[in-house]
């Protein structure tokens, strides 16, 4: 298979760039070429939406919070995790905080401008590598996304699936191609992304109205791209307790791999005879789990472990917690009274 489309890359890259520079959405990291804003909102765009990270405040609060590489490596993890509670995936606020500290310790706090740096970084995959060397310094670097594949699936008609190997290989080779034909690589990536965000999105793409409909190969774009892995839905149940002394709660402080250091309540002993009364049922989704989060009133005898703390109405706020946790416990300890924050 060509690694470019029929026409001369340059010609393809150039249409879009053109339609670009009409259409783009004007976001806030496309306003900056700071490095460090410009990583913030690739970490964050990870595995969760644009309007979530826009519309919710995320970027702009973090971006206050701590401003700079040397802000954030110095910040403590409870605060660190407080200011990205509700984006989940609490992993990338510690991986971007364990970025900020090699920053500022092996680089005098500027991120550096080689690619092949960029990517040695701790927790930079690929695709942020090529966003940050090309969104922040116009280097010719590429990024594949999951827009990404399917503007190239059906610009190839390549029915090779997305998430094999070979698929992987061709995608980011023709990527590859496409950017260093670009005039301005970072204008090209961001209108790739964008081209599938809008005319080619998922089901039935607009191409009468792509800009870049001449170069496209694609006889039935709408059954591309073709994946090859269906992620199964697993179903896990939650059953926590409530108890409240004092105006305080009794919380637990996560040590799994997931959410380590959040507090969430606490987990309900399995040898009950009896459950107690439920208090609240609700559900969320995380990845490939359907989470049912069952809240039932304490049991009639507790036994307080190292990991359950005692905590006041004036200490909640602070305390970095699950989203679904913490809108569960406002919804038990009452809308009217005692909110928690969101």
């Amino acid at each position: 298979m060509n690694p470019a489309p029929a026409s001369p890359p340059e010609e393809f890259a150039s249409a879009l760039e053109r339609w670009f520079a009409r259409h783009r959405k004007d976001y806030p990291w496309r306003q900056t070429r700071d490095p460090y804003a410009i990583l913030v909102a690739e970490v964050m765009l990870q595995q969760t939406q644009i309007a979530t990270v826009l519309d919710r405040g995320f970027y702009a609060r973090w971006l206050a919070r701590f401003p700079d590489f040397a802000t954030l490596a110095g910040a403590g993890e409870e605060d660190v995790l407080r200011t990205w509670e509700g984006l989940g995936y609490y992993r990338r606020a510690r991986n971007l905080q364990k970025l900020a500290q090699v920053i500022v310790a092996e680089h005098g706090g500027e991120m550096p401008r080689d690619p092949v740096q960029i990517l040695a970084l701790p927790g930079i995959g690929p695709y942020t590598a090529g966003a940050v060397a090309s969104f922040a310094f116009e280097l010719p670097e590429p990024i594949v996304d999951g827009n990404v594949a399917r503007v190239l699936s059906r610009v190839f008609n390549d029915a090779t699936p997305v998430d094999s190997t070979e698929g992987q290989r061709l995608l980011w080779q023709r990527a590859t191609v496409l950017v260093r034909a670009a005039a301005r690589p970072g204008d090209f990536n961001s209108a790739l992304m964008e081209l599938g965000q809008t005319h080619c999105r998922v089901g039935l793409p607009e191409c009468a109205r792509c800009p870049v409909s001449g170069f496209c190969r694609a006889t039935e774009p709408a059954s591309l791209p073709v994946k090859g892995r269906r992620t199964a839905i697993t179903e896990v149940t939650e059953r926590v307790y409530f108890l409240r002394q004092n105006r305080s709660v009794l919380l637990e402080q996560e040590m799994g791999k997931r959410r380590t250091g959040l507090w969430k309540l606490p987990v309900l002993p399995e040898d009950l005879n009896k459950l107690p009364p439920v208090l609240h049922k609700m559900t969320y989704g995380i990845t490939r789990y359907r989470v049912t989060l069952w809240i039932h009133a304490a049991p009639a005898a507790q036994s307080l472990l190292a990991a359950h703390r005692f905590v006041t109405e004036t200490e909640l706020p602070g305390l970095p917690m699950p989203a679904p946790y913490r809108k569960a416990l406002n919804i038990v300890m009452g809308q009217g009274e005692f909110r928690l924050g969101e």
